[in-house]
């Protein structure tokens, strides 16, 4: 099938204007974070930038979505980070998409410890843009890292709320507990030795009971237009998290105590047709000011992860000039 590369999809974008650095560093476990560390050609090395720190759609990798969005703000003299999550692509943890949403967090604050102390970064001017899943990643690493200057998101997952209630609260309490009860009869599976199972993620075959969500989802993950398979993965668990870890968001709140972020800026960005569209609503009803929430006309949850002619990194670049000045 080929993919829909209209309204400009352009995932695999590179930016013949900065220059690119795998990076490396520990989190607060010991555990190693990489990212690619994207510097503005010209930048003057002994002035103090500001940076910004991007994250990755849940269950993909820094090549996702996310260097798009870093090499886009660098273009405009942000020095940005775009990092892969523990447990996913090149930084460690075991298993492999293991979630822990937690050490997800941990993972934002480790990259301005380490962004904070190179030479050429203004600490004191550090944002977050967390997309998808890792929307509701860095808004709970900012509730309790006061570093994070301007906290913003795209096309935002509550991944707690989508796990225990699923869109539009759909999940009945009775499917939840079976969730719950698979994925612990899994935990005795795996003691014991045995295989490891994934859930959730991307479907990998079209048929005509293919919800349109999923279709969505599949069109970038699935096909060339955002397809990616990290070195010592594999196509088939790509994007889908171990099953009997991916209950760990069922305990995950990340917008309980949201306002405690007041008076740091949070800008919310998402589709005006989004099938995640709520989760941005209910974050933005429950933060503190100063707060903007941002509809695309037009644009769906997957929309925004690539399409740079629906994108607004105009709005995105003046959020971070104005409050990382």
């Amino acid at each position: 099938m080929g993919a829909d590369m209209s309204h400009g999809a352009d995932n695999f974008y590179h930016s013949d204007n900065v220059t690119t650095q795998k990076v490396t560093f520990k989190n607060q476990y010991d555990m190693n974070v990489t990212g690619n560390l994207f510097i503005p050609k010209g930048q003057d090395q002994n002035k103090k930038s500001p940076a910004i720190i991007v994250g990755h759609p849940m269950g993909a990798v820094k090549e996702q979505s996310s260097n798009l969005y870093a090499q886009k703000l660098a273009d405009q003299g942000f020095v940005t980070l775009a990092l892969d999550l523990p447990f996913w692509g090149e930084s460690e943890g075991r298993p492999r998409n293991a979630v822990l949403p937690d050490v997800y967090s941990e993972a934002f604050s480790a990259a301005v410890d380490f962004l904070g102390t190179r030479s050429f970064i203004n600490r004191d001017r550090i944002g977050v843009l967390g997309i998808c899943g890792s929307g509701s990643f860095v808004i709970s690493a900012a509730k309790i890292d006061p570093r994070m200057k301007a906290i913003a998101t795209v096309s935002m997952y509550d991944m707690g709320a989508a796990s225990r209630n699923a869109l539009n609260h759909s999940l009945t309490l009775e499917r939840r507990k079976k969730v719950i009860e698979d994925a612990v009869a899994q935990r005795y599976v795996e003691f014991a030795g045995g295989g490891m199972k994934y859930t959730g993620g991307t479907v990998h075959v079209l048929d005509e009971k293919t919800d349109p969500i999923q279709r969505e989802f599949y069109d970038f993950y699935r096909t060339p237009r955002g397809e990616f398979t990290p070195a010592g993965s594999s196509p088939d668990r790509t994007t889908h998290p171990t099953l009997s870890s991916n209950v760990k968001f069922m305990n995950f709140y990340p917008f309980m105590d949201i306002e405690t972020i007041s008076p740091r800026p949070m800008l919310f960005i998402t589709g005006d047709a989004a099938h995640s569209k709520e989760f941005s609503e209910e974050a933005y009803k429950l933060a503190g000011q100063p707060k903007e929430l941002i509809e695309v006309q037009g644009a769906g949850h997957v929309d925004l992860y690539d399409r740079v002619e629906l994108i607004p990194f105009d709005k995105l670049a003046d959020f971070f000039t104005r409050n990382l000045k």
